[in-house]
């Protein structure tokens, strides 16, 4: 596997929410990305594919919940979420994508 290829294996999805944007005015941008995914592999893989710097990257993990669907009970999956703070002066558009 290529190196780019790696890159978008590691970021998923950005997170476009009322709350992202409102980091988004703080230089921080929000990405799903693959549960095994470090904290060292999301840098890279932003810096590689949007030409920013990275000074930080927070993840968390969103539980997924417990639904009923026609009575069946399921479970939506589990999501890992990566808030990534860009140097000033830096900034990503997300809505144009890549």
């Amino acid at each position: 596997m290529s190196i780019a290829a790696r890159h978008y294996d590691t970021i998923v999805a950005p997170v476009i929410t009322e709350k992202s944007s409102i980091l988004s005015e703080n230089n921080q941008v929000v990405f799903e990305v693959a549960r095994s995914a470090t904290k060292a592999e999301i840098k890279d893989a932003v810096e590689q594919l949007f030409k920013v710097k990275v000074t930080a990257v927070n993840t968390l993990v969103t539980k997924g919940k417990t639904k009923r669907f026609r009575g069946i009970a399921g479970r939506r999956r589990d999501v890992k979420k990566a808030v990534v703070t860009l140097k000033d002066g830096d900034s990503i558009d997300i809505a144009t994508g890549l």
